[in-house]
């Protein structure tokens, strides 16, 4: 993990709804004292039963946000990507984070102290609109993700991963940076099941599995175990 202060927001070229909010309200810039933070593989971002300080905005790399459960077993809700908050769950709701946050490839966030995003939020219609959506947008995976745990078998399970991580990456072929034991947790089985039906639906000729890439052949099929699973 490395830390940089004194970041100015107009040299940022990803331009947040942070930064449109402060520049059509006319507040001075100087507020938001940015924190840019670069984390490595696998290094916490937050942490379940930490206090929320800042609002967090993901800028590069991916992260996944998870339950830490019993016995060290996890469960990954959704894989976060550019450019999106982080610990949106956790904006208004509690002091603490009720879930956790990992880097799954190298990553930078840029953090804002909550109080000022609160502030915009309060004061800012439009920008109070784009939060909402965002946080109804987690909302909606978290509901989707209930409804797989509680309907589906492990083969609706890893198929619906299957397809979350294809659409996620935008194509039927895709490096997947999660291991297979984080495959596991995003489909709530063990990492010796998510191995195993990986090479059932390799020996199916629904996937290929090569290495970390993985190909979807029959995504009709894929659908249809995710739909009966």
């Amino acid at each position: 993990m490395k830390f940089t202060k004194n970041n100015n927001c107009n040299d940022c070229t990803l331009k947040c709804d942070i930064y449109n909010a402060l520049k059509e309200s006319g507040e001075d810039f100087s507020i938001i004292k940015p924190i840019h933070v670069y984390y490595d593989r696998n290094e916490y971002i937050c942490k379940q039963g930490s206090s929320v300080t800042h609002a967090i905005y993901l800028v590069e790399g991916s992260a996944k946000l998870f339950i830490e459960g019993l016995n060290n077993r996890n469960i990954t809700l959704y894989i976060i990507t550019p450019d999106s908050y982080i610990g949106l769950l956790s904006f208004f709701e509690t002091p603490d984070y009720s879930y956790s946050v990992k880097a799954i490839e190298s990553s930078r966030i840029c953090m804002v102290d909550i109080d000022t995003m609160k502030k915009l939020y309060a004061g800012n219609h439009d920008f109070l609109l784009k939060l909402n959506k965002a946080f109804g947008k987690s909302v909606k995976s978290i509901l989707g993700k209930i409804i797989t745990l509680n309907q589906k078998n492990i083969r609706g399970r890893i198929a619906d991963s299957l397809l979350y991580l294809s659409e996620l990456y935008k194509s039927d072929s895709f490096n997947m940076l999660l291991s297979r034991k984080e495959l596991g947790e995003l489909s709530a089985i063990s990492e010796e099941n998510a191995v195993r039906l990986l090479t059932e639906l390799r020996k199916e000729g629904i996937i290929n599995v090569t290495g970390k890439n993985i190909t979807i052949v029959d995504k009709k099929l894929l659908r249809k175990i995710s739909e009966i699973g």
